[in-house]
């Protein structure tokens, strides 16, 4: 325990899948398939009718950046959040082109990313620390 405040963001939330939220994985290929397939194959898909993932990286970074901007020399800041807004926060950050996004991985729970600066910009130096990677809905399952 730190006893520093803690600070909600609506930012930070989840991505919003539309009417795809609540489903299961089976349940959303058989309603939504084609949908489905085209979000696997990494097209930039509205999952039943939500968030596009550049979308939640345009609310999330700006979050991320502006507490970054009040940490004094030296600071940490501690984002937590749903696996795949970190995932799209960390992309977006590190300047990959948003159909490489998937690349990174999902975060399995309780586990962390670092990232830290560079010369050049952001650097990814842990992704998925914590414990042994278990697998994560997203993931080529």
């Amino acid at each position: 325990m730190t006893g520093l405040p803690v600070k909600h963001d609506p930012g930070l939330r989840e991505t919003y899948a539309g009417t795809w939220q609540g489903l299961t994985n089976t349940e959303i290929q058989a309603k939504y398939g084609e949908e489905y397939r085209l979000w696997k194959q990494g097209e930039p898909v509205r999952r039943g009718g939500g968030e596009l993932h550049t979308e939640v990286a345009d609310r999330a970074v700006p979050v991320v950046l502006d507490a970054i901007s009040a940490l004094p020399e030296e600071g940490t800041l501690v984002v937590v959040s749903h696996g795949g807004t970190i995932r799209m926060a960390i992309g977006r950050m590190l300047d990959l082109p948003a159909h490489s996004w998937e690349a990174l991985g999902g975060l399995s729970n309780c586990c962390w990313s670092v990232l830290g600066r560079g010369y050049r910009g952001w650097r990814l130096e842990e992704h998925n620390a914590g414990t042994l990677p278990e697998p994560v809905i997203g993931d080529d399952t």
